[in-house]
């Protein structure tokens, strides 16, 4: 299992969504085929098909908590998590 994986249950179980790293984040929603635009602090994702957007900014070196859980709630929403 590699680690864009292992990062996609650790998101999807909900159970440490104030330890998810900003970047990685960032990197799951680019190879899950969303396009970002980053306009001052603001890392916007859209994906062709989806309603939602997802805007991220940084905490520290981490993503905010209540982000990660709107990230996940569209992953499961679109079934954008392949067999997970």
């Amino acid at each position: 299992m590699g680690k864009y994986e292992k990062l996609l249950i650790k998101i999807l179980s909900g159970t440490s969504d104030a330890n998810i790293l900003f970047e990685d984040l960032c990197s799951l929603l680019k190879d899950i085929g969303f396009e970002v635009r980053i306009r001052g602090s603001h890392h916007i994702f859209r994906k062709e098909g989806i309603v939602e957007k997802i805007n991220l900014q940084r905490d520290g070196n981490k993503a905010k908590p209540y982000q990660v859980k709107q990230a996940r709630n569209v992953i499961i929403k679109y079934k954008l998590g392949g067999k997970y």
